[in-house]
């Protein structure tokens, strides 16, 4: 297991720009696939995108494909979202997971930051 703890959610007006954090503790984050997950109020939680090994694969969902930019640096333990051109409709709590193999679940989750986007 891996511990997760995101940071950088905020208040922002649309077209605006947010970069959310997830510090992992332990040795071994380079071998976790990192994925960013969302639930905004009275909805499900949605899947945003993940994130290989390594970095080199990516894959995100149609909601926030080409505004929403997923890296990760390995020797400093955290994975990153940068959101840009955001819209109120991104307003949700963002949460950072992890899973141990591209099949398996995410079974290591953070606690979650808050992300508001005014109109």
């Amino acid at each position: 297991q891996v511990q997760l703890v995101e940071s950088g959610g905020g208040l922002v007006q649309a077209g605006g720009s947010l970069r959310l954090s997830c510090a992992a503790s332990g040795r071994t984050f380079s071998t976790y696939y990192m994925g960013w997950f969302r639930q905004a109020p009275g909805k499900e939680r949605e899947f945003v995108g993940r994130i290989s090994w390594s970095g080199g694969s990516t894959y995100y969902a149609d909601s926030v494909k080409g505004r929403f930019t997923i890296s990760r640096d390995n020797a400093k333990n955290t994975v990153y979202l940068q959101m840009n051109s955001l819209k109120p409709e991104d307003t949700a709590v963002y949460y950072c997971a992890a899973k141990a193999a591209p099949a398996a679940s995410f079974s290591s989750w953070g606690q979650g930051t808050q992300v508001t986007v005014s109109s």
